[in-house]
């Protein structure tokens, strides 16, 4: 039997959530066009026959402007401490050196895959740019190996899958069971709606908002489910909420099917909108939330 965490590290967008599904086989970690989706440790855990593999999905590293910041990157420090592998997921188009100089300043104590992500993007007369890539990297201290992929297409995933499982030390599983993530149910569902947020609403806004589960009961032919939506001021519960009652009853009804999807239940789902002035920066709300 083989175990270990492999954990997964990069700039905000390199595609960290999106290499975690892939790996997964199925959708776990909340994706979205925007940096910083991710806000806390995502644990999950493959098993199968002969290995089990607990994966970390990490925010994006970033320096930080405010105490939810300085949450996020106490994530990422602690998925430092655990670590028996780490991926090190580089976006293609991204500039190298300022990616080589964080990956640096990690100053990791194990083995490093470097990932090239989003290879798909490169044009057919510019893949010297993916050869040139793996020569930087080859060269880097903390380099292992290095692997092309596009999570987004799952190519090249398996051939990483593979790759980490011959590198994972010997040793009985963490889990038992089928779980596939430590995370409560609770927690999943929040992010989903954290998710239709992200896609519905520009600018700011879905970054100054975070969701609070109230209530999950399973009932014997439901979920019922009473989350907060929680945002900075009045004018923007207003805007979540739209004329009528319109964006609200949108978040609510794409939320839900995601759900329903994700538990195998019908849930009836009751969003509200509550206003906590600068939650990001106040502890005690931090911790109310869960970070």
């Amino acid at each position: 039997m083989k175990s270990g965490f492999v954990n997964i590290f990069g700039k905000p967008n390199a595609g960290k959530s999106t290499l975690l599904n892939a790996l997964m086989g199925e959708k776990l970690a909340i994706v979205s066009p925007k940096v910083q989706t991710t806000r806390h440790r995502i644990k999950a855990i493959l098993t199968e026959p002969g290995y089990q593999i607990i994966f970390s999905d990490t925010p994006g590293i970033i320096e930080p402007k405010y105490r939810l910041h300085e949450k996020m990157m106490q994530a990422v420090k602690a998925c430092l401490e655990d670590a028996d592998l780490a991926i090190l997921l580089v976006d293609i188009h991204d500039d190298w050196e300022t990616v080589d100089t964080m990956f640096q300043q990690l100053r990791l104590k194990v083995p490093a895959f470097v990932v090239l992500n989003k290879v798909d993007g490169i044009r057919t007369k510019d893949t010297d740019r993916i050869v040139a890539a793996e020569a930087f990297f080859k060269k880097a201290p903390y380099c292992k190996e290095v692997f092309s992929i596009s999570a987004l297409q799952k190519k090249g995933t398996d051939a990483l899958l593979e790759r980490v499982i011959e590198c994972l030390p010997e040793g009985p599983a963490f889990f038992e069971g089928d779980a596939v993530s430590d995370l409560p149910m609770k927690f999943f569902v929040s992010e989903i709606i954290r998710e239709k947020i992200f896609e519905l609403f520009q600018e700011e806004l879905p970054y100054q908002t975070t969701v609070l589960i109230r209530e999950y009961k399973e009932k014997t032919t439901l979920i019922k489910i009473h989350a907060d939506i929680i945002v900075h001021r009045e004018s923007q519960k207003a805007i979540i909420i739209g004329e009528k009652g319109h964006m609200i009853k949108k978040i609510g009804t794409l939320a839900r099917q995601d759900i329903e999807a994700f538990v195998g239940s019908k849930v009836f789902l009751e969003l509200f909108v509550k206003v906590r002035e600068k939650w990001r920066e106040n502890e005690v709300f931090l911790r109310e939330y869960g970070y």
